[in-house]
């Protein structure tokens, strides 16, 4: 079978120390973090930077020295930075594509969050796409919804997302897609039918995520694990590294008969340059 992509969510937006000590926020521990996660087995860093208050942040030059420094510990990782909505706003959200990331994260619709609107208007997706192409940056498209399945589709079809479509689909977010296995199945079904050589991962949100981690490792598909998604082991253990979280992925890989990737291996799946 084809080996399955681990990608490691080290930070995210959210969760803070004061909901799990092992969640990175300094630059020092992402890097320490991020490179235990890779001696675990993952493959991908998708990477938020914070600042000192542990708020979010859109700092091109904290992504900068991240990038520096998980390179220099795990050269041949592929770095994904996030170009989300809570860390900045408008084109800010996409100040950092000049560094040249491997891949980026890229949500082509809005929806709703546990608390606020997610809000991608047409404008600002345009303009990230573009950006990605400009910069030779591989978008991972995050499709919280059906639609923006649809959505990815047609922007492949027309060049403004370039090369072959990576999706990633997002379930267990409250008030957005749950994590409902039909509708996973139908996720997986349509993609095929629109673009048949597209790519996909899946992430689930908090509890979920080893349901899709599940989910994803047996039918084919990649996966994502990490503290930005899910801070616990189990609903009585907090998780004590992401290292823990994605050596938790690799266990499933292993009994789906499924060899974990390689950082070479990835990039030759997401026809990314080399290292």
């Amino acid at each position: 079978m084809t080996p399955c992509i681990l990608c490691v969510a080290i930070t995210g937006s959210v969760p803070t120390k004061a909901d799990n000590p092992a969640v990175p926020t300094s630059i020092s521990e992402q890097i320490e973090s991020t490179h235990a996660a890779y001696e675990a087995g993952a493959s991908i860093c998708h990477a938020h930077v914070r600042n000192e208050d542990e708020t979010p942040s859109s700092d091109p030059d904290k992504f900068a020295k991240l990038q520096e420094g998980i390179k220099a510990h795990c050269p041949d990782m592929i770095m994904q930075f996030s170009t989300g909505g809570r860390s900045g706003a408008g084109q800010e959200r996409g100040g950092m594509l000049s560094l040249r990331p491997d891949m980026a994260s890229l949500s082509v619709g809005s929806n709703n969050f546990p608390t606020r609107v997610y809000e991608n208007p047409p404008q600002l997706v345009d303009w990230l796409a573009s950006e990605m192409v400009k910069y030779d940056v591989k978008p991972e498209i995050e499709a919280f919804d059906l639609s923006h399945i649809h959505k990815a589709a047609e922007m492949n079809r027309d060049g403004r997302i370039a090369g072959q479509l990576y999706i990633q689909f997002v379930m267990g977010v409250k008030n957005a897609m749950p994590a409902d296995r039909e509708t996973f199945d139908f996720y997986i079904k349509t993609l095929k039918r629109l673009v048949p050589d597209a790519v996909w991962c899946a992430a689930g949100i908090g509890p979920n995520q080893i349901v899709l981690n599940e989910w994803a490792i047996a039918a084919g598909g990649h996966a994502r694990a990490g503290l930005e998604d899910n801070i616990r082991l189990d609903k009585d253990t907090l998780a004590p590294s992401n290292a823990a979280l994605i050596k938790r992925a690799a266990d499933i890989c292993e009994r789906n008969d499924r060899p974990v990737a390689t950082p070479a291996q990835a990039r030759q799946i997401l026809g990314l340059r080399p290292a």
